[in-house]
């Protein structure tokens, strides 16, 4: 059984490949400080799919605006099943 697309947004690298390969997603925001093997494959998903990339200054930034009160290097706002 396909697992379902979140509403709203999801956070943390995983998260956001699952959500760029599987759901429709309307951006994909990645700290510009998060190491590049960790968002790299999310980079090429996103730049084969034709989402947005918003780049966020800092991880610690970016979770902050995902109400984390960790550092993030990634989020998706998911908007639908695919």
């Amino acid at each position: 059984m396909a697992e379902q697309c979140p509403p709203k947004r999801v956070v943390g690298a995983k998260q956001t490949l699952k959500a760029v390969l599987n759901c429709k997603v309307a951006q994909v925001y990645i700290a510009k400080d998060a190491e590049e093997h960790v968002v790299k494959k999310i980079k090429e998903a996103c730049e084969e799919k034709g989402i947005k990339i918003v780049y966020i200054d800092t991880m610690k930034e970016l979770g902050r605006m995902c109400g984390i009160d960790v550092g993030a290097a990634t989020a998706a706002d998911v908007i639908g099943e695919r």
